[in-house]
């Protein structure tokens, strides 16, 4: 059986995709260094986002060295005290 070559060029083309528009809620300052760290990295909030979540899928960190530190600056900046362990127990005030 012959092996199928592929060109060099074939290698960085991209699947296609589909993006939607949706309406998350999500947690005042985790936004905040969301958007910050996204703005560091030159790329939209919805990029950032699809990134963490493919690494997390897979149980690999999309963060190197430095991005953790600066996200751990972002995080002092805007108040951010939550951690993973308060991901399943958030409530929202009672906005009256």
């Amino acid at each position: 059986m012959s092996e199928r070559v592929v060109p060099w060029y074939m290698d960085n083309i991209q699947p296609p995709i589909e993006r939607v528009q949706t309406g998350v809620r999500i947690e005042k300052r985790l936004l905040k260094v969301l958007k910050a760290l996204a703005d560091l990295h030159d790329i939209s909030l919805g990029d950032l986002i699809e990134g963490i979540v493919l690494h997390a899928f897979e149980g690999t960190s999309p963060f190197d060295e430095q991005s953790l530190s600066k996200i751990a600056e972002l995080r002092s900046v805007f108040g951010l005290e939550l951690t993973a362990e308060d991901s399943h127990r958030l409530v929202e005030e009672d906005p009256s």
